[in-house]
């Protein structure tokens, strides 16, 4: 028998040493994140790989598993305690070691392994653990999975038997790097900034860029997992400004940005310019289209009105899908759609073939924006960037709301906006065009001007994007329209970033 998880234990203590701990909140939409040691224990780990190994059984599929950890000072130990409880419930473990996300989704295909594990805080800061989970490459678990996993480990339904192993994957890297590099070298000669934040793509992307033959300038890719700098996360404004100042010191021709497990992609332009993921989802549409006739893509709501209204997609007779934000959710639909490829703002980007296999992999990204540099030949970065129409956006800015208590409130603004519509209210002093409700609440008024609020799936945080078509002033109009129905509710506090 092993005991049932309980919610909170004080550390320091014979209680904490000797049962789990597993805190509810802990299991997301689409994986699972904690503060370890506050959250979680490793005994919580060890019943969190219990209630994986039993959910697989469950779902019919065969025992066997891939797992990796990314580079973070507590992640292999993480990795050893779940695999102790994978192994209890009579998993074969395949364990390729330090390792991107991406390298363990490539590794379920290699080894022909159809379940994956993955320990990854990603982005989060440090202090942050949690698992990437999928029982059916290259797909991960969405809500349903993981309301059954939280239901079998909070409950403590484990079902052990005997029969568990473990193979260790000697240097699997290089197996990886080996498959994305294996393609024709690129004919320009590109200059490219890689920037890794000290996190876990530093032990890879570096050779990887170079293999296909791009001069790197390596930024911050010694691996150091106190992230002495700043967090690696592309979306925000502290490493993309890293990435600039390094892009215009060493007049390279495009600046490529990693976050912490390297299934993300940001992108600095040549003039130093940040471009947001979802623009270069249009420009890789673009690119794409031209070459693969009408092409559908995915888009999340956080993302630009561009991708219905840019003419050269409408002239290639390109369709977009607007869809859930959330790498399962999008990687889901972009499947299921079948479709060439699947954009999302924060910079998960998923390719189907012939570019990719389905899942997230900031190289994979990585490499296409070199691909779509090396087919326009006479054309900087910038340039490609130019020729979109103009809009002006927001990055992604995160205002801090309890996870309890964070759904509620956006089902309020829902609420609030669905009723405005009904009533012919004015937002930001124009009627209400449309309203997108598949995952929070996209507003879009007469001009095309847009702003979007919905719950975070990672952190105690909603989200808040706006784009305007029109002018600056109009972004921040729709900014202040926005803000003012979340601060109707005193459980939305402080801002992360904002314009």
């Amino acid at each position: 028998m092993f005991p049932k998880p309980k919610p909170l234990l004080v550390p320091n203590t014979y209680a904490y040493e000797s049962e789990p701990m597993v805190k509810a909140t802990g299991f997301r939409e689409y994986d699972a994140r904690w503060l370890f040691g506050k959250e979680i224990n490793l005994m919580g780990i060890q019943a969190l790989g219990m209630g994986l190994g039993a959910l697989i059984a469950e779902l019919g599929q065969k025992q066997e598993i891939v797992t990796g950890h990314d580079f973070r000072g507590y992640s292999a130990s993480i990795k050893y305690a779940l695999m102790t409880g994978l192994m209890a419930a009579g998993c074969k473990v395949h364990d390729i070691g330090l390792a991107v996300t991406p390298m363990a989704y490539f590794a379920q295909f290699d080894l022909d392994v159809p379940c994956v594990a993955m320990v990854t805080a990603s982005h989060n800061d440090n202090g942050w653990t949690g698992v990437k989970m999928g029982a059916s490459k290259p797909l991960t678990f969405g809500p349903d999975e993981m309301t059954r996993l939280k239901e079998i480990v909070l409950n403590a339904e484990f079902k052990n038997k005997a029969g568990g192993s473990y193979q260790f994957h000697e240097n699997y890297p290089a197996r990886y790097i080996a498959d994305l590099t294996n393609r024709p070298k690129l004919k320009r000669k590109l200059k490219v900034v890689v920037a890794c934040g000290n996190g876990t793509a530093g032990a890879f992307a570096p050779q990887v860029m170079e293999a296909i033959g791009c001069e790197v300038i390596p930024l911050d890719t010694e691996l150091d997992h106190t992230f002495p700098k700043y967090n690696p996360n592309p979306e925000d404004m502290e490493m993309l400004h890293a990435i600039r100042d390094a892009v215009l010191e060493h007049k390279a021709d495009v600046g490529l940005g990693f976050d912490g497990d390297g299934d993300r992609c940001g992108v600095v332009d040549n003039t130093g310019e940040e471009i947001f993921a979802d623009k270069v989802g249009v420009m890789l549409a673009r690119d794409m289209s031209a070459v693969h006739k009408d092409a559908t893509f995915v888009v999340d709501v956080k993302s630009t009105g561009l991708f219905v209204t840019d003419p050269v997609l409408q002239k290639q007779n390109a369709k977009t899908t607007y869809w859930k934000t959330g790498h399962s959710y999008m990687k889901r639909r972009t499947n299921e759609l079948k479709a060439l490829a699947g954009f999302e703002k924060s910079g998960h980007f998923f390719f189907n073939a012939p570019v990719g296999r389905g899942y997230d992999d900031g190289l994979v990204s990585a490499i296409a924006i070199c691909e779509m540099m090396d087919r326009a030949p006479g054309k900087t970065m910038a340039d490609l960037k130019e020729a979109l129409p103009k809009t002006w956006s927001s990055p992604t800015m995160s205002p801090h709301c309890a996870d309890e208590t964070k759904y509620g409130v956006v089902a309020a603004v829902v609420k609030h906006f669905e009723d405005a519509q009904k009533k012919g209210d004015k937002v930001a002093g124009q009627s209400i065009r449309d309203l997108v409700t598949v995952n929070g609440v996209r507003v879009t008024c007469e001009d095309g001007s847009w702003g979007l609020v919905r719950a975070s799936s990672n952190k105690p945080e909603l989200v808040v994007v706006v784009e305007s078509p029109v002018s600056e002033q109009r972004m921040h109009d729709m900014f202040e329209a926005m803000n003012v129905v979340l601060r109707t509710h005193p459980e939305v506090g402080a801002y992360n970033q904002t314009i």
